[in-house]
């Protein structure tokens, strides 16, 4: 899924997110400034749906707006993939892993 939370904001006329985080209070979700920089530039590692539910009202969007799905992403049951899997503290080679059965 891809977070498109700042592209969702701008639609609406929200260029800041400072004015977003205002918003967002006066809605009764509180935000820190460091998660807000965190769900504006970033992608959130996890969200309350009940958090992600006062944004879609602020903003007067749906769910959909703000993650994007990426089905290429997805990995699957199956089907080998190639990167780099982690060891310890090093990693093996790129090559081809499979989950273990």
């Amino acid at each position: 899924m891809r977070w498109n939370l700042r592209l969702t904001a701008a639609n609406k006329g929200i260029w800041k997110a400072s004015e977003l985080q205002r918003n967002l209070a006066e809605h009764g979700l509180v935000i820190s400034a460091g998660k807000m920089s965190g769900l504006w530039s970033g992608q959130p590692v996890s969200l309350k749906l009940e958090d992600l539910g006062v944004i879609c009202v602020v903003l007067g969007c749906e769910i959909g707006d703000l993650l994007i799905p990426e089905p290429s992403k997805v990995n699957r049951p199956g089907h080998e993939e190639t990167g780099r899997v982690a060891v310890g503290s090093g990693t093996i080679a790129p090559g081809r892993f499979r989950p273990l059965d």
